[in-house]
């Protein structure tokens, strides 16, 4: 599949089969993000695969959808900021944009792997933090659900057309 294809299916799920993903899949999916790009390649990430019964209820406290709760797993990116490198012009650390790249990797791996994923920002990370306990300097960035889209069609993507984003100088 050409990358064009590959961006053109990869979309938002957010209804999901009980279908279990398949550990080789999943560990496709995690490779692909190990070998994400990332700053100075510094690569200040860390993955929580999230299966277990309790696991999962704990990531729904933390975002509370009715969808959510249909993914049979899910993958909390977190970033570790002391592991980043930071510009030395103003100081800003790269962590959160290397585990964005990193995020979208699993995207597009899953989309590549027949499954479906959601980017979720939208959760409570102080929550998060007390019932995941992430080590000291590492935040939670997104939530992935992953698993086999249970949809009837594919939405339609809403895009802006080029000539609103693109300037040619």
């Amino acid at each position: 599949m050409d990358f064009l294809k590959l961006t053109q299916l990869r979309h938002s799920v957010r209804s999901y089969a009980t279908q279990p993903v398949e550990p080789e899949k999943l560990n496709y999916i995690l490779e692909c993000a190990r070998l994400a790009p990332s700053a100075v390649n510094k690569q200040p990430w860390k993955f929580l695969v999230v299966q277990s019964e309790e696991g999962r209820k704990n990531i729904c406290r933390c975002y509370a959808r009715e969808w959510l709760a249909e993914a049979p797993l899910y993958i909390v990116v977190c970033a570790a900021e002391s592991e980043a490198w930071t510009r030395r012009f103003d100081g800003k650390n790269h962590a959160d944009i290397d585990a964005a790249i990193a995020t979208e990797h699993i995207c597009l791996a899953a989309a590549e792997q027949g499954l479906g994923s959601c980017w979720v920002c939208n959760f409570d990370p102080a929550l998060m933090q007390e019932l995941f306990r992430f080590e000291p300097g590492t935040h939670p960035v997104a939530i992935i659900p992953i698993g086999y889209p249970n949809e009837k069609e594919q939405p339609e993507a809403k895009r802006k057309p080029a000539s609103d984003i693109v300037t040619y100088l």
